[in-house]
């Protein structure tokens, strides 16, 4: 299998992570590249020129960090991260990470093309809003939380979610005002594939 990444999309560490996790990581190759470069073989495995995209073993181009994920999960046969038992909750986790992860991470390409002072119209404000009401929900909900074994895609896409914010948008002190929360999360990424795959 192929998979085209970079080193600063919450996205594509979220499917790195997978991999480490299902034991699938010597059946990938990694296809560094920049996405927004319109590189060629990237367009090739998804048109639409975003990552991650996945070619798997059989050539079918698979495109969206969680769609990519669900089929790792599928394909190995280490314990399910998308288990039957408590499918709710873990599609609900996995909503709250990716709701996070896209509001942190359309905050971050707004500034990025349109300056920092985008945060101040409206749509940079409702993602401000959608931030700290996910941080409220989250800190609720995980704060007390024990750290699953294994881990699920749900509790992967949060910490995902949250170190993301930590790297790129550190002025949302997230791990100062939800103490609880942070050491939730402090207990997810000592695992070996989040240290792994960290930002940088």
């Amino acid at each position: 299998m192929e998979l085209y990444l970079n080193a600063t999309s919450p996205y594509a560490r979220l499917v790195r992570i997978v991999l480490l996790e299902k034991g699938l990581a010597d059946a990938v190759a990694l296809k560094w590249c920049d996405p927004w470069a319109d590189n060629a073989e990237l367009l090739k495995a998804n048109p639409a020129g975003r990552i991650p995209a996945l070619i798997t073993e059989k050539g079918i181009t698979l495109s969206e960090s969680l769609l990519i994920a669900v089929y790792l999960d599928g394909v190995s046969p280490n314990k399910p991260m998308i288990p039957t038992a408590g499918l709710g909750e873990v599609l609900h986790l996995t909503g709250l990470g990716q709701n996070l992860m896209d509001a942190a991470f359309n905050t971050v390409i707004a500034r990025k093309h349109y300056g920092n002072g985008i945060d101040d119209r409206d749509l940079g404000q409702r993602r401000s809003r959608a931030i700290q009401r996910l941080l409220k929900q989250l800190g609720s909900e995980l704060g007390e939380k024990q750290k699953a074994s294994p881990i699920t895609l749900g509790e992967i896409s949060i910490a995902v979610a949250l170190d993301y914010l930590a790297f790129r948008l550190s002025e949302v002190s997230w791990k100062e005002e939800n103490p609880q929360l942070q050491e939730w999360q402090a207990g997810v990424t000592a695992r070996a594939s989040f240290q792994q795959t960290a930002f940088c």
